[in-house]
């Protein structure tokens, strides 16, 4: 079995019923969850757009990687998400692999861990509320000394 932390966002239609949706998704179609932070409301990052809600969960699986990134791939598809460009763009849901255990793995369609998380205050804010020790196997850093060193100064705000 493997830990895996996954983000799930989204900022069109009921986001909070979405990702609820989602979530019941991953653990019956992955893996159990183990953990779950809050809701958080950010603004977009990368484009001018409307809020996102994001969460965070840890599920332990028996899938691969590229199993896991395949499983999420179709979940937002049954969801309605749409890939319209390769740019960041509105969507109804978007699950991210953050972490896979501690493993660092750069392939074509998956890089892990998730290349941009030092610098997304949206991510690091609702992982340090529920993995706050937990070390970056690229960086050594511990999520808690991430979230301080981070320069992203986007609002996230708790929700639920």
């Amino acid at each position: 079995m493997s830990l895996v932390y996954l983000i799930l966002g989204g900022n069109q239609g009921n986001r909070a019923e979405i990702i609820s949706r989602a979530i019941d998704l991953v653990t019956s179609e992955i893996g159990p969850k183990l953990a779950s932070s809050a809701c958080y409301e950010s603004e977009s990052w990368g484009f001018k757009s409307e809020p996102f809600i994001n969460q965070i969960i840890i599920i332990d699986t028996n899938f691969s990687p590229t199993e896991v990134l395949a499983r999420t791939q179709q979940i937002e598809i049954r969801l309605g998400r749409i890939r319209n460009t390769a740019d960041y763009e509105a969507r109804t849901i978007d699950i991210d692999l953050l972490y896979y255990d501690s493993l660092v793995l750069n392939t074509a369609h998956l890089t892990l861990p998730h290349p941009r998380i030092a610098v997304r205050k949206f991510v690091l804010v609702p992982l340090a509320e529920i993995a706050p020790g937990f070390r970056d196997p690229f960086t050594q850093l511990t999520i808690l000394e991430m979230l301080e060193a981070c320069t992203d100064e986007s609002t996230v705000k708790r929700l639920y």
